[in-house]
């Protein structure tokens, strides 16, 4: 399937102008900053699927023998990759990392269905637009729940995948009622309308991080806030805390026939590397890394690190 070219998102256009601000005002960076993201904005590109616009990076050499797809993870977008994709991309390795929709650059759903399946339909479109005929997956945090769920419905092209920061957590019914409420206030009605970044450097760096984190990334997790639907915040987080998608992770991990790794932070208080090695045991073709020194943020923490978990899996499965 070709894909055609749609019009860039008004939210992309927003971003643009708010880089042009900084570099002539001097703020967060001003024109250090402006320059090296504005040099990815170059290369963004959109395209409908499914009546939403959304918006995808296709970088790295056209004719590369191995294409890895990058799937952001819950109230993130493509650039908590961007490090990855210049190291993958040096590597001689094609990147495709996009934004879900009500994410990032991609637009809103109009009507408003923000579900795993919905999500895991607009990746197989996304897929055949781009003519992708064998490639891999890399994700985080919500990724894997949409690769898993892809990789079920749309079985063949799948060559790999590479799952950081997510596994089997404990849950209850307790649980499932009470904290959608408590993380949608805390998201929507909180961190949302934070003016300054700081806190939130604050937060990633005492709580969720075992390494400094450059600012200019701790700004690119702050930006990525503000861009989401709210709507998608509160969808996305009844579903992660629903008994039913939780309980059903062994049976999906059992379902897929295709080399998988896990990997966690050994400093990660959200998904600790216990909770991976729990799932990694569904798995019929499982592998698991747990990585020492590294908190919640390893795509920003540990880079270098994250590209070579994923490298030498894809390496090993091409």
């Amino acid at each position: 399937m070709e894909s055609r070219a749609a019009e860039a998102t008004a939210k992309f256009r927003a971003y643009h102008e708010k880089l042009d601000r900084c570099a002539r005002t001097g703020e967060y960076g001003g024109s250090k900053r402006a320059g090296y993201e504005g040099a990815w904005m170059k290369q963004s590109r959109f395209v409908e699927i499914n009546g939403v616009v959304h918006h995808y990076i296709d970088s790295g050499p056209r004719d590369a023998e191995e294409t890895i797809v990058l799937i952001h993870g819950w109230d993130c977008w493509w650039m908590w990759w961007h490090h990855i994709m210049r190291n993958l991309n040096e590597k001689g390795v094609r990147t495709i990392a996009y934004d879900l929709k009500g994410h990032g650059w991609s637009d809103n759903d109009g009507r408003n269905n923000y579900t795993i399946p919905s999500y895991a339909e607009d990746l197989n479109v996304l897929v055949e637009k781009l003519g992708l005929e064998s490639f891999h997956i890399a994700a985080f945090s919500f990724g894997p729940l949409v690769t898993l769920n892809y990789a079920v419905k749309y079985p063949g092209k799948l060559k790999s995948m590479v799952f950081f920061n997510f596994g089997y957590l404990p849950n209850s019914q307790v649980i499932e009622q009470v904290a959608p409420a408590i993380i949608n206030f805390a998201f929507n009605n909180m961190l949302r309308k934070v003016t300054s970044w700081l806190p939130a450097y604050m937060f990633a760096r005492l709580v969720l991080a075992r390494n400094t984190v450059m600012t200019s990334d701790v700004l690119i997790g702050f930006e990525s806030l503000g861009q989401c639907a709210s709507d998608a915040i509160e969808q996305t987080t009844r579903q992660i805390t629903s008994l039913e998608v939780t309980e059903g992770l062994p049976g999906l991990v059992g379902k897929i026939d295709i080399p998988v790794l896990f990997a966690a932070g050994e400093g990660d208080p959200i998904m600790t590397c216990e909770s991976a090695e729990k799932l990694v045991r569904f798995a019929t073709k499982g592998s698991y890394v747990c990585v020492p020194q590294c908190g919640h943020l390893i795509t920003l923490e540990l880079p270098e690190t994250a590209t070579d978990i994923i490298y030498s899996h894809v390496a090993a499965h091409a």
